[in-house]
């Protein structure tokens, strides 16, 4: 049963348009979807991909690292079940049309890395303050509220670099 239900999500992941690779000598992914062996990450790339929003299926890899939707049509808001990737160290939803963050980003606790640059952001979750382990945030390209930037500043590591 779990072989069928592999070969099922490979199926569609090929038929529509994905690749998936183990990429093992570090060597430079050419494809939409990457899990790397070598260095222990879990990558998913959906960038350039036309995506309204993140595929439902994306938020049952509770092994994911790295998740790229960077470069697509993301309107709204990330869909809340984003806060089930607990492993999730980087996320590049940057270039898209989103106008909204989920507060459930907040509960991203191993985050490092989080891009939403060049979005239509206006205004910015306080729970984004959650996050201790985050390193650099890119919210470049946005029209938010300097007021939400300042509340969440004053929460987050005084370490991370905010990209403005």
């Amino acid at each position: 049963m779990k072989y069928l239900i592999f070969f099922v999500l490979v199926l569609t992941l090929l038929l529509s348009g994905c690749v998936i690779l183990n990429q093992v000598n570090n060597t430079a992914p050419t494809n939409n979807t990457t899990s790397t062996v070598s260095t222990g990450k879990n990558k998913l790339d959906l960038s350039n991909q036309q995506l309204t929003k993140i595929p439902d299926s994306v938020f049952k890899q509770t092994n994911l690292e790295e998740l790229n939707v960077s470069n697509n049509q993301l309107t709204g808001a990330i869909q809340a079940e984003i806060r089930h990737l607990q492993n999730l160290k980087v996320l590049n939803a940057s270039n898209n049309q989103m106008t909204g963050v989920p507060a459930e980003i907040g509960q991203l606790s191993k985050l490092e890395i989080l891009d939403l640059s060049n979005n239509q952001l206006t205004g910015l979750p306080y729970e984004l303050g959650n996050l201790k382990n985050l390193k650099t945030l890119n919210l470049s390209g946005n029209n938010y509220s300097t007021l939400d930037l300042n509340i969440i500043t004053e929460k987050l590591p005084a370490s991370v670099n905010i990209i403005k």
